[in-house]
């Protein structure tokens, strides 16, 4: 399976608490931390919902 980089561009302070769930979802918790996760329909929905705090590193 495909695996894709997150990375955390913004800070989640200020946001609801279930955008910042998704964050610890994903395994990120510092601006600037990156993890690599597989790339699966579920992870991406989770991308999409904080599209504002995070980018997709290729």
């Amino acid at each position: 399976m495909a695996t894709i980089k997150i990375k955390q561009i913004k800070s989640k302070i200020g946001y609801p608490k279930d955008q910042k769930a998704t964050l610890k979802a994903l395994g990120l918790r510092k601006i600037g931390q990156t993890v690599e996760v597989e790339d699966t329909p579920s992870l991406m929905g989770m991308v999409r919902k904080v599209h504002h705090l995070v980018t997709v590193v290729e």
